[in-house]
């Protein structure tokens, strides 16, 4: 655990050091703040109900802009083959950046909980559906990260990983779609394996276990895939 934090705390600084960091929350931040501003000023609701609706479409580019540099531009420099042989195991790499791209997402998250003061010296906002959306737009984004992580660890090209994870995240998310044409014992499984479909259930105050441990699912899939991939890379 003392590599993976040691790897996280190093993603972080150069996360900080460089610009990306600060760009992209800024950004982030500009963005939701102005449909914040316009849902409440149109809807006159104390709820943050519309405001995760649209949150989760920007965390979708956000979260390959976050992650998509991890493995990428140590592939394209060359320091991954010096990280792979010096004393640590590759999960705790993939877990350590893991952690980063997390981490600065979150805090992006976090500023966003002034909507809800907002809303509180407003009006009279139910707190339960607040708490159930941040933990839905937590659990969406991990799965970003996870899914920008391994498409990271694919190219040594930071823009072809940043579009193959938007195009793979995109898919889960309109995957629903296929159920309607699927038949038989398969006309569950793109219901089941899409992002949006589990996601709803948070905005609507609800805290299912199945959403939970389907979105657990999905990131632990996408770390153990990117430590296989790290794993091929290590033995070329």
């Amino acid at each position: 655990m003392r590599n993976t934090l040691t790897i996280a705390r190093r993603e972080l600084e150069s996360y900080f050091v460089s610009p990306v960091a600060y760009v992209t929350i800024a950004l982030f931040l500009f963005i939701m703040g102005f449909l914040f501003e316009r849902i409440l000023a149109l809807s006159r609701e104390a709820t943050l109900q519309y405001v995760f609706e649209n949150m989760v479409t920007i965390l979708m580019l956000v979260g390959p802009l976050l992650s998509m540099r991890l493995f990428a531009e140590e592939n394209r420099s060359g320091t991954l083959e010096l990280l792979l042989t010096s004393p640590v195991r590759d999960w705790e790499v993939v877990l350590g950046k893991f952690v980063a791209g997390f981490t600065v997402l979150a805090i992006a998250l976090a500023f966003t909980g002034l909507y809800a003061v907002v809303l509180a010296l407003l009006g009279h906002p139910e707190l339960g559906p607040i708490l159930s959306g941040y933990l839905g737009m937590l659990l969406f984004g991990a799965a970003v990260i996870a899914i920008g992580l391994l498409t990271s660890s694919w190219t040594r090209n930071q823009v072809i990983a940043g579009f193959l994870a938007i195009v793979i995240v995109l898919f889960l998310w309109v995957v629903q779609a296929l159920a309607s044409s699927a038949s038989g014992s398969l006309a569950g499984v793109p219901a089941y394996v899409s992002l949006a479909q589990h996601y709803e259930d948070f905005l609507r105050g609800v805290i299912d276990t199945r959403n939970v441990v389907y979105f657990v699912s999905v990131v632990v899939v996408a770390l153990f895939l990117t430590v296989r991939s790290v794993e091929a890379r290590r033995w070329r």
